[in-house]
């Protein structure tokens, strides 16, 4: 397997990569490049790559229409023949090859994966599927979770919080996310980049909804990004951007950016407003703050943050005891609003990891509080859609801290929720994301 997968076929690649996530849990953000970084060829990394999406993606639906078209379960030890027949059913789905062509190289892979007695059974299961596709996908509609590819229990929470909502957001979760760049209009302004991109052949749009937003029409490597190199340009969801100009940070200001990895936010706190007293930024894992350093360094902006690795909740580990004027906290969560980014978590996440992420984000709020100077200015935000880890924890604080205020904002397209407002997952074609502003009584 390692060797065929070093000449760089594509679906052994996806296989052994998806092999890893379902039934190692690891991450794609781990798997994927780790299995690609031995291969050359572009294209065989191009479409591994849309095939550990588009399996992610559509996995509950795949495992449904393997319990309708498997006679028997296949046998625990038998995992890389489950996977390889979704693999075939998704590129059957896709369309984007014929279907004799798919099935006549799926049934192929038994070969290589020294299983020779699965040619027959991954032939008949595939050719059956093309014969009853239409009534198999009928089927389908009366199980919501293969119907929509979602677990159980999170298909659950999604449709208890948003009854009017739920099916939407579930096929947006679904669909392939655009990919947003996110302008330093202080440097050049958006349309004269835009101009820019038009020159170097990149068709692109501006987001009306956010300042500093372009929207590529097509995905492209970062590298052919004119100006990515200095900083004057980043990668950055659209609903992400809003963060700084809701934080807005005044010159003189002391900025704490807790949670900071990869460190979007922290370069746009900084390139929003230069002029800062400081900006502290906190992350818990080496690795990822090096992340943060690189996002900075880009920009030649590292010398201008001060930056700790650290648990947040552990305020002597990093603060000085000077008091910040605001705090931007982007709080680890269920990522259940970047779902269409990070198709793994559906299947990588349980419904118990909601109770500790509640709990781990309540630590961290009541940890930063006593930093933040009275008069001060809070941004609670998620990628999450689930109402326990945004707007009910906004209001268990408030309930606790009698000296914090809610403070009121506006996101056009947004969802006004009793303490904040609320991004679905494909609004405005952005990510799901929940903000809440607070202020500290004097």
């Amino acid at each position: 397997m390692q060797q065929v997968s070093k000449r760089g076929d594509a679906r052994l690649l996806a296989l052994a990569i998806i092999r890893r996530i379902i039934a190692n849990g690891e991450s794609l953000a781990v798997a994927l490049p780790d299995a690609l970084q031995p291969v050359v060829d572009t294209g065989v990394r191009a479409r591994t790559q849309a095939l550990c999406y588009g399996v992610l993606r559509g996995y509950g639906r795949f495992d449904g229409l393997l319990k309708l078209l498997l006679e028997h379960p296949l046998k625990s030890k038998d995992l890389d023949i489950r996977f390889l027949l979704m693999l075939g059913l998704y590129e059957l789905s896709d369309a984007r090859s014929p279907d004799y062509a798919v099935v006549s190289d799926i049934v192929g892979k038994a070969i290589a994966l020294d299983k020779v007695w699965a040619k027959g059974l991954l032939n008949a299961v595939l050719r059956r599927f093309v014969r009853e596709r239409q009534d198999l996908e009928k089927r389908l509609e009366s199980d919501p979770c293969a119907y929509f590819s979602f677990p159980e229990w999170l298909l659950r929470c999604v449709r208890e919080d948003w009854p009017l909502h739920w099916q939407t957001l579930l096929n947006a979760s679904n669909r392939q996310a655009p990919m947003f760049l996110r302008v330093d209009i202080n440097t050049i302004a958006r349309d004269n980049y835009l101009e820019r991109l038009r020159q170097c052949g990149i068709a692109a749009e501006p987001v009306p909804q956010v300042a500093t937003a372009v929207r590529l029409l097509k995905p492209c490597e970062v590298d052919s990004l004119p100006g990515f190199g200095e900083g004057l340009v980043s990668v950055q969801d659209a609903a992400a951007q809003l963060a700084a100009p809701l934080l807005d940070p005044q010159p003189g200001e002391r900025v704490l950016d807790a949670c900071a990895a990869p460190g979007g936010k922290t370069l746009h706190l900084l390139q929003r407003q230069p002029h800062l007293d400081a900006l502290v930024a906190v992350e818990v894992q080496a690795e990822r703050l090096h992340r943060v350093r690189e996002n900075l360094r880009r920009a030649a902006l590292e010398s201008k943050v001060e930056l700790h690795v650290a648990d947040v909740v552990r305020t002597p580990e990093w603060w000085d005891g000077r008091h910040f004027q605001r705090i931007l906290l982007d709080v680890p969560c269920t990522a259940s609003g970047v779902i269409r980014r990070h198709p793994d978590i559906k299947w990588l996440r349980r419904e118990q990891d909601v109770d500790s992420l509640v709990e781990q984000q309540r630590k961290i709020l009541a940890a930063v509080w006593p930093t933040l100077a009275p008069g001060g200015f809070l941004l609670y935000c998620t990628c999450s859609l689930l109402r326990r880890e945004n707007e009910r924890q906004i209001a268990w604080f408030l309930e606790q801290r009698p000296d914090a205020l809610k403070i009121e904002i506006e996101l056009p397209g947004g969802i006004t929720c009793a303490h904040g407002v609320q991004i679905h997952s494909g609004q405005n074609d952005m990510d799901g994301f929940f903000y809440a502003a607070l202020r500290k009584a004097p």
